[in-house]
């Protein structure tokens, strides 16, 4: 089910004092993504700003995420914390609603033992919904190690992990590891969707999909038929944006680039600010190659 390129939804926020969700925006921004051709969409991730989303404006991301989805491709809602029994409300509040999935980070800043990681992750995939792990160590403080990731992958509903800790030699252990379960591997960083396809990766939860997601599917096509000289070609030629999706913290560079493309996307909230005047200037530079 999860499988192919998935956007990390950016939320667009109104230009007021409040940073108001702005609805309209999200939906607009979603049929654009479903016109493209996307596999699938990911509400209230990291790029989505969930940490700085009430736990109304979370749910609400979610269900408006479904509603104009409409059914087309899979939702897979963001609903990790570092308080388990938070991650429960939110897992719930999206199984309520309708979501395909739900993408769940490791907890941050607590460092669980290796039993509170499984349990953590158990008292989710028991909630009986569809459960990806997501393995970011750069934002988390801790790896999830192969050797945990493949005893998460006995379970039953634990069905995949967005590996983003950036180490190739990880992921193929992981690939090794899980290779007797019904289990994807899918990339959490837009640079390495194709090395990681190339060693049976299931695709990619894209950043940079939020902007241009047409050259991303089309990579992913290529790889998917064995045509790797395309794909090396699109790879090498998208390589200048992903780059500049992370030239400031994400998601401060795209939804910049999103508003320079006319999408909707609006300020991010503290603690992260605006970009600064350099991003600007570099995110005009690389987005003008592309036009």
């Amino acid at each position: 089910m999860f499988e192919g390129v998935f956007p990390a939804l950016i939320t667009p926020f109104q230009h007021n004092a409040g940073k108001d969700l702005n609805v309209d925006g999200l939906r607009s921004n979603i049929a654009f993504l479903l016109k493209e051709g996307v596999h699938g969409v990911v509400p209230c991730g990291s790029t989505g700003e969930s940490a700085t989303l009430s736990f109304a404006e979370h749910e609400k991301v979610i269900e408006v995420t479904l509603e104009e989805a409409g059914g087309k491709v899979p939702v897979l809602a963001g609903t990790g914390s570092n308080n388990t029994a938070e991650a429960i409300r939110f897992t719930r509040a999206a199984k309520d609603v309708g979501a395909d999935g739900v993408l769940v980070i490791s907890p941050y800043y607590n460092k669980p033992n290796r039993s509170g990681l499984i349990k953590h992750y158990t008292a989710l995939a028991d909630l009986d919904i569809p459960v990806v792990v997501y393995n970011v160590p750069g934002r988390t403080g801790q790896n999830l190690t192969p050797e945990v990731i493949a005893e998460l992958a006995t379970h039953p509903n634990i069905v995949g992990v967005k590996e983003a800790s950036g180490d190739i030699n990880q992921i193929s252990m992981i690939l090794e590891m899980t290779a007797d379960e019904d289990f994807a591997v899918i990339c959490g960083d837009d640079s390495m969707t194709l090395p990681v396809m190339g060693i049976g990766g299931a695709g990619v939860i894209s950043v940079a999909a939020n902007i241009m997601p047409g050259p991303i599917i089309r990579m992913y096509d290529a790889a998917k038929k064995n045509d790797y000289e395309t794909a090396r070609s699109i790879h090498f030629n998208l390589s200048p944006l992903f780059r500049a999706m992370f030239i400031e913290s994400n998601p401060i560079p795209v939804k910049k680039a999103a508003e320079l493309r006319g999408l909707a996307s609006g300020p991010v909230r503290l603690p992260l600010d605006d970009a600064s005047a350099g991003t600007v200037e570099k995110l005009r530079e690389v987005l003008g190659h592309y036009d």
